[in-house]
């Protein structure tokens, strides 16, 4: 079982970057991140059940186990064999599970130093997900043309039967897991919350965004980015860099902020 990917493992590193995938998704188009942080930051998969290493699992049954599965992924790899202070950075439905991990580990102790949703609706719009593609009510074409237009999954896998079976497979098993989702009134993180959207995304309303800010008792910086559901490629290559910096991170337009301190203060 392979429930962590580490694509360059870093014994030494002071930080950690934990990221969760987009719904349908694994740790496969996350791993080239890994060049692009800095020495001091280790790169940390988080794989859910039922893919790549964990093909042989069943996938989880509802939301519950799928988190309840992720924070014991989480708090093992940033606690053994010491304690690392870490990001947790999920896109699109993982920009969900990053949040409701970062809750729970907040009440074992362990809350994550920022938060980062991409691509992502807040969870508070969890009814409204419902309604939009993808969803289980969804055909298999259906299914098959959304990922194709979003970029989710390369036109090469799309075009052979069998992968695309099982690309249809795992994309069904996540949404019956999303579906299954309840935000619950008043949960917030304590972390900031930094949220990167595509310019050109239509699966995500930017008039929602402002609302991450009720998740969360610390600040929440919203940024947009170039690119539509997974930006642009060269954006995606490098997007860690949006989180902490780098040599020539990719241009970012600031939309907004808010700190509960200014308010407090005013």
């Amino acid at each position: 079982m392979e429930a962590i990917v580490r694509p360059d493992p870093r014994p030494d590193a002071s930080h950690a970057l934990v990221c969760f995938s987009f719904s349908g998704g694994g740790t496969a188009r996350m791993r080239s991140w890994a060049r692009v942080l800095p020495p001091h930051v280790e790169l940390l998969l988080v794989c859910y059940p039922g893919r790549e290493g964990r093909f042989v699992e069943p996938f989880a049954a509802d939301w519950d186990a799928l988190v309840a599965d992720a924070v014991r992924v989480v708090h093992h790899a940033v606690t053994v064999p010491y304690t690392v202070p870490y990001t947790v950075l999920g896109h699109s439905l993982g920009a969900w599970v990053a949040f409701e991990v970062a809750v729970r580990m907040g009440r074992l102790g362990r809350a994550p130093t920022t938060v980062v949703a991409s691509a992502s609706e807040p969870p508070t719009r969890w009814r409204h997900k419902r309604t939009r593609p993808p969803t289980a009510a969804d055909t298999d074409d259906e299914l098959i043309a959304w990922m194709g237009r979003v970029g989710q999954v390369p036109a090469a896998v799309l075009a052979e039967p069998e992968l695309r079976a099982m690309a249809v497979d795992v994309l069904r098993a996540d949404i019956r897991v999303s579906d299954s989702y309840r935000y619950r009134p008043g949960v917030r993180v304590d972390a900031p919350i930094q949220v990167l959207h595509g310019t050109r995304d239509h699966d995500v309303d930017p008039g929602t965004l402002f609302d991450w800010a009720d998740l969360t008792t610390a600040s929440c910086l919203i940024e947009a980015v170039d690119g539509g559901h997974f930006y642009t490629d060269e954006i995606w290559a490098s997007l860690p860099t949006l989180v902490y910096g780098g040599a020539d991170p990719p241009t970012t337009r600031r939309v907004g902020s808010w700190d509960p301190a200014l308010t407090q203060a005013g």
